[in-house]
C-alpha cells in the first residue's frame, strides 16, 4: 500500500517525499559545532611570543650566566697553571658540588690538586688584598644563581667584611674592648650552626623588647653571631665539596693506581734496543706536587703491546751558562718517554724471517712527555732541536752495515728548567696526518708532548 495512504488511515500526517537527488542524511554521523567559540589560532600563536620586557630579561639572564661561566672557566686555568689569585682557589673549590657545571671542562689532572679551605684562603691576607677579594667574591654573588653557591659567596662576603673591619683601626670593631670581643667569641665559637641561628631569634627578640639592656652590647654580639654563622655556612659547604672529591678520588682510585704500578714496574726492568737506560731518579729532580701529579697520570695510561719505556738520557753537551742561573735554582724536568718498537716486514726480512721465526724488532718511533708546569715565563713554549755529532749532516750516514745512525735530540726551556737530552734513532720522521702514525708537536697545561714515527722504507729491486 502506498506509504501517504497507509497515514491518512492510521490517522498520522503524511510523510513528505524526498528529493531522489538530495543528500541523504545520516544520524550516527553527525557533526556538531562547539557551543563556546574556542581562541582563534592568532590568539594561541599571540601567546607564544614573549613581550619586549621579557625578551630584554632574558637576554640579561643569558648573558649574566655566560659571563660566570667564563669567569669560572679562566679561574680553572689559572690555578691549574699555578698563578691562581684567592678568588680563583675559592671558585676552583666550588667545581666539585656546581650542579651547572660543564663537565667538558673537567681536566683529569684536577683531581690532583688540593683544596684550599676558604677561611686560610681569606685568612692570610692583607687590607688591600681583602678589598679586591670583597669586589670580585660580588661579581660571583651577583651573577649566581644556585642557592648554594650564593650561600657560600654571601658567607664569604661577611667573613671579608668581618677582617676588613678587624684590621682597619678606624672602623667601629677597633674601638671595641678587646675583653669584650674575646669573651663574645668564646660564646660563639662552640656552637653550631642550628645554635646560632636560635640564639639570632633571641638575640632579635630582646633588642625588640622594652627590657632595659645594654644595647650597645646585645647588638655587638649579634654582629659578631652573624660572622660565626658565616663561617659555620663555609664549614658546612667545605665538609660537602671534600665528601664530593673523596667520593670521586675512590672512583678513579682504582684502575688508574693498577695501571701505574704495572707502567712503572715496566719503567724498571724496562731495556730499549741498543740503547742503555740510565738512572731515572739522576735524570728527575723536578719533584713538586704539580709534576707528580702530571707524571702518576701520564704513567696511568700504561704502555701498549709495541711500545717500552725510555730512559736513555744523554749528557748534554757542554755550552755556556744560562743567563737566569744565578737567579733560580736550576731543576731538571720530569718526563715519561715511550719508544715505539716493531718488524719491519720488508723484502728481506720476509725473505729470511717468518711469523713463527720473527726478525729483530727495531726502533719505529719515540713519544716524548716533559713535564715543564713551573716555567717562569709560559708564553714561551718549550722548544727541541736535533744535535749530529762529527760534522754529519741531515741523510748522511756514518754508521756501518746493518747498522743505523744514532743523534741527540735536546728539549729546550726557560727558567728554571735545565736542557735535556736523549739519543734516538736518526732516521726520516713521518709527518703525515694518518691514524696512529701522526706527528704531535705540542705544549699544553704545562706538559710538552713530541710523537713521531719514521718513515717506512720499502724495498725495491
Amino acid at each position: 500500500m502506498d506509504p501517504s495512504r497507509r497515514a491518512m488511515i492510521d490517522g498520522r500526517r503524511s510523510p513528505t517525499r524526498r528529493d531522489a537527488t538530495s543528500a541523504r542524511v545520516d544520524p550516527n554521523n553527525r557533526i556538531s559545532k562547539p557551543s563556546k567559540p574556542g581562541h582563534s589560532k592568532t590568539a594561541q600563536n599571540a601567546a607564544k611570543y614573549l613581550t619586549e620586557e621579557e625578551q630584554s630579561r632574558k637576554f640579561v639572564a643569558d648573558e649574566d650566566k655566560f659571563v660566570l661561566k667564563q669567569s669560572k672557566k679562566k679561574a680553572d686555568i689559572r690555578v691549574r697553571e699555578g698563578r691562581a689569585k684567592p678568588i680563583d682557589r675559592l671558585a676552583f673549590n666550588l667545581r666539585y658540588i656546581d650542579e651547572e657545571r660543564d663537565v667538558f671542562d673537567d681536566d683529569e689532572g684536577d683531581l690532583d690538586i688540593e683544596l684550599d679551605a676558604p677561611d686560610a684562603v681569606v685568612g692570610n691576607l692583607n687590607l688591600a688584598q681583602l678589598k679586591e677579594l670583597e669586589a670580585d667574591i660580588s661579581s660571583y654573588h651577583v651573577l649566581e644563581t644556585d642557592r648554594r653557591n650564593r650561600q657560600y659567596w654571601e658567607a664569604l662576603r661577611t667573613v671579608c667584611g668581618d677582617l676588613k673591619s678587624k684590621i682597619d683601626a678606624n672602623s667601629r670593631d677597633g674601638r671595641v674592648v678587646n675583653s669584650v670581643v674575646d669573651d663574645i667569641d668564646r660564646i660563639l665559637k662552640p656552637k653550631s650552626y642550628n645554635q646560632l641561628e636560635a640564639l639570632e631569634k633571641q638575640i632579635k627578640t630582646k633588642l625588640r623588647s622594652d627590657e632595659d639592656i645594654d644595647t650597645d652590647y646585645w647588638e655587638q654580639l649579634l654582629r659578631h653571631l652573624l660572622v660565626w654563622k658565616s663561617k659555620a655556612t663555609l664549614t658546612r659547604i667545605y665538609d660537602d665539596i671534600k665528601e664530593k672529591r673523596a667520593a670521586m678520588l675512590k672512583t678513579r682510585g682504582a684502575a688508574p693506581t693498577k695501571r701505574a704500578q704495572d707502567a712503572a714496574t715496566a719503567s724498571n726492568g724496562a731495556v730499549t734496543s741498543g740503547l742503555a737506560p740510565s738512572a731515572q731518579a739522576v735524570g728527575n729532580e723536578d719533584a713538586s706536587n704539580i709534576t707528580n701529579a702530571l707524571y702518576d697520570r701520564e704513567a696511568a695510561r700504561g704502555i701498549s703491546e709495541n711500545e717500552e719505556i725510555f730512559t736513555a738520557e744523554a749528557e748534554v753537551p757542554t755550552g755556556s751558562k744560562p743567563q737566569w742561573a744565578d737567579t733560580y735554582k736550576a731543576r731538571k724536568p720530569r718526563y715519561f718517554n715511550r719508544v715505539q718498537m716493531g718488524y719491519e716486514w720488508n723484502k728481506y726480512n720476509q725473505t729470511h724471517y717468518d711469523h713463527d721465526n720473527p726478525p729483530p724488532k727495531v726502533v719505529q718511533g719515540y713519544k716524548f712527555n716533559i713535564f715543564y708546569p713551573d716555567l717562569i715565563d709560559k708564553t714561551k713554549a718549550p722548544t727541541f732541536k736535533i744535535l749530529r755529532e762529527h760534522g754529519r749532516r741531515r741523510g748522511e750516514s756514518f754508521a756501518a752495515a746493518g747498522e743505523e745512525d744514532t743523534c741527540l735530540i735536546r728539549f729546550i726551556a726557560g727558567p728554571p728548567y735545565e736542557d735535556i737530552a736523549f739519543r734516538i734513532v736518526d732516521r726520516e720522521w713521518d709527518y703525515s696526518a694518518k691514524r696512529e702514525r701522526g706527528f704531535k708537536s705540542s705544549f699544553e697545561k704545562g706538559i710538552l708532548q713530541l710523537h713521531f714515527q719514521f718513515k717506512k722504507i720499502f724495498y725495491r729491486k
